[in-house]
């Protein structure tokens, strides 16, 4: 694929990404719907592991939360890790492509998750956009069981300066494409809060159409820094 990047104009001052305004962040929510509709979906025809393509696991009652950490100084992610599901990445750096789609890796790094270059970077102010393929035509990829994560559990992102940013997940949504809305998925929920979205296909194959039903959406906010 092609990449194509947003303008120098979309990003913040200080050069790091906060969230994208005015039409570039229309095109990059167009894009991503248009990467889970179709470009995520892959060789595959393996079924991702999820309830079911309206399922929404959400914020379960009596499930304590942390509070926010303050965010971090900017710095690329190099690798991310969750824990409770057994998933340590490399994170390899994405732009979008010429339908404004943003890339998700090649499939031959399929166990590499990628970063959306130009939005913001895990830890800082904003929301971070991580994607990772759920199969290949052979074999479950990266975040193939990514609809199983549960709110309270950890994710941790080690950036290029050697600091770790620590993320709670809060919400875990499963999307239907016909029903899909890219800003409420990965829009920041709350202003002057770090946090990360993971996001992979759901549902099921549709062999028909060559794309999964679903997309999983994965929310998490900064809990804590070293």
């Amino acid at each position: 694929m092609s990449t194509t990047s947003p303008s120098s104009s979309t990003r913040s001052p200080a050069g790091h990404g906060r969230l994208l305004t005015g039409v570039a962040w229309a095109l990059l929510l167009l894009g991503l719907w248009l990467w889970g509709k179709d470009v995520t979906a892959g060789p595959g025809g393996l079924s991702a592991p999820t309830t079911g393509d309206v399922a929404a696991v959400g914020r379960p009652l009596g499930v304590p939360l942390p509070s926010a950490h303050e965010p971090m100084r900017p710095a690329p992610p190099e690798r991310l890790e969750v824990p409770s599901l057994g998933i340590t990445a490399p994170v390899v750096r994405r732009g979008l492509d010429a339908s404004g789609a943003i890339e998700p890796p090649p499939y031959d790094q399929a166990h590499s998750v990628g970063w959306f270059r130009d939005g913001a970077e895990p830890g800082t102010d904003g929301a971070a956009l991580i994607v990772g393929h759920v199969d290949t035509e052979t074999k479950p990829a990266v975040f193939y069981g990514l609809s199983s994560a549960r709110p309270g559990e950890r994710i941790k992102v080690t950036r290029a300066d050697g600091s770790v940013a620590e993320f709670t997940i809060d919400d875990v949504q499963v999307f239907a494409r016909h029903e899909f809305d890219p800003r409420k998925a990965y829009g920041q929920r709350q202003p002057g809060r770090a946090e990360l979205r993971l996001i992979t296909c759901g549902g099921t194959f549709d062999r028909t159409s060559g794309a999964y039903t679903a997309n999983v959406v994965v929310s998490a906010y900064l809990t804590g820094a070293s």
